[in-house]
């Protein structure tokens, strides 16, 4: 995963841009990585925590009627919550991450199904993701998989 941080930091970086997050099932784990690369200061704004399914509308933005008619684990939760990312901290680009660790599933959907969403200043794109594993592999997962799509994006 450092790897994928490593070169999404060194594009950004080189184009002058920004990145923050908002997370839910990965809590952090995506701008933890992203910040363990030194020099990364210069292209990460922050991120949202936001595991709690009222804290993603307070504090990222995500339509509170779309939470109520589709719950919290949707691909359209995380493209609002990349873009309330990108807009609350200021960035270029937003991460959103939204899905189900497990054991348990959640509101009838079963652990493993994660979606990514990444937005940018004229790009936004999510990803569904059917993972397996415990809560560990599949939150690592989810988070190289949000770095992956981001990369993807930067080209």
């Amino acid at each position: 995963m450092r790897g994928v941080a490593e070169a999404v930091l060194r594009e950004l970086i080189r184009r002058g841009e920004t990145v923050a997050t908002a997370e839910s099932l990965t809590a952090g784990l995506v701008c933890a990585t992203l910040t363990e690369v030194p020099g990364s200061s210069a292209a990460v704004r922050g991120g949202l925590v936001v595991y709690a399914t009222d804290l993603k509308a307070s504090l990222a933005g995500v339509d509170p009627a779309l939470l109520a008619e589709h719950g919290a684990v949707h691909p359209e939760v995380a493209a609002q919550l990349a873009g309330g990312a990108r807009r609350r901290c200021g960035a270029d680009w937003g991460i959103g991450l939204t899905g189900v660790a497990g054991p348990d599933p959640q509101d009838g959907v079963p652990p493993g199904t994660v979606h990514v969403a990444v937005e940018g200043p004229s790009a936004r794109t999510a990803r569904t993701l059917e993972l397996s594993g415990d809560r560990a592999a599949v939150r690592a997962a989810s988070a190289t998989a949000a770095l992956d799509l981001l990369r993807e994006q930067l080209g």
